[in-house]
């Protein structure tokens, strides 16, 4: 009979969602802040965050967007997923499948975000996705997104 070990336990990605926050006042523009007391710190990001158990990826989006920002989202809808794995840069390897969501902010709300986590963002801005910062300041879902080149939240859809 063969011998039979224990492995160690394997560690597993998290799910995260990413939010494409934009506004009508802001053409072409989404909104961005740079994380703060957390993995990729100094780097810039879309609103966010872990997906809760029994919860939608469009509910999680609006959560956290309204948490961290203060902004209620519309018309949210599932844009694209990516697997980032980064192991290199990292003392505690990161692994996340994020997936994106878009949401309009709902301006009959509040029209600009506010900063309610300060212990973990310096500040929002709306920044033009074709000014987008270098890839070298995107936080690491975020930056695989753009290098994947793989969804423009202003291309018309086709229907």
């Amino acid at each position: 009979m063969a011998e039979t070990h224990v492995d160690e336990p394997k560690q597993r990605p998290k799910v995260g969602v990413g939010v494409i926050v934009t506004h009508p006042d802001h053409p072409n523009r989404v909104l961005l802040g740079i994380r703060k007391g957390s993995t990729g710190e100094g780097l810039y990001g879309f609103p966010g965050g872990h997906l809760e158990f029994g919860e939608s990826w469009e509910d999680c989006g609006i959560r956290e967007t309204l948490e961290e920002t203060g902004l209620k989202l519309k018309n949210v809808f599932y844009a694209t997923v990516v697997n980032a794995i980064n192991v290199e840069e990292q003392v505690e390897k990161y692994h996340y499948v994020t997936l994106f969501v878009q949401g309009e902010v709902d301006t009959s709300y509040k029209q600009e975000p506010e900063n309610l986590e300060p212990n973990k963002c310096l500040g929002w801005k709306w920044v033009d996705w074709d000014n987008f910062p270098p890839l070298s300041k995107l936080f690491c879902s975020l930056r695989i997104f753009k290098e994947e080149n793989r969804y423009n939240p202003f291309m018309k859809k086709s229907g």
